[in-house]
């Protein structure tokens, strides 16, 4: 390999790690608005504190049952029907 064919796959190569890193940069990421009224709502007060809840329980209840009633054979006990997306 000359020197020269060297210097050229050096180049390219640096160039590819710069436009991978260039690509791959994260960008920046936008917050919802915040609004005093809709925040500071009682009953918005209540849904923070009951959303993790609500997604624990959906998490280690509603799909693993959800799992055991569409499993053939049970499927029928349960009156499972499957859906289209």
């Amino acid at each position: 390999m000359t020197i020269r064919t060297s210097r050229v796959m050096l180049r390219r190569a640096l160039a590819g790690l710069a436009a991978a890193a260039l690509l791959g940069a994260p960008t920046v990421a936008l917050a919802d608005d915040y609004d005093p009224q809709r925040a500071g709502h009682p009953v918005r007060m209540i849904a923070y504190a009951l959303h993790p809840v609500g997604v624990i329980v959906d998490i280690l209840v509603l799909r693993p049952a959800h799992w055991i009633g569409s499993l053939p054979g049970l499927d029928e006990f349960f009156g499972h029907e499957p859906y289209d997306d």
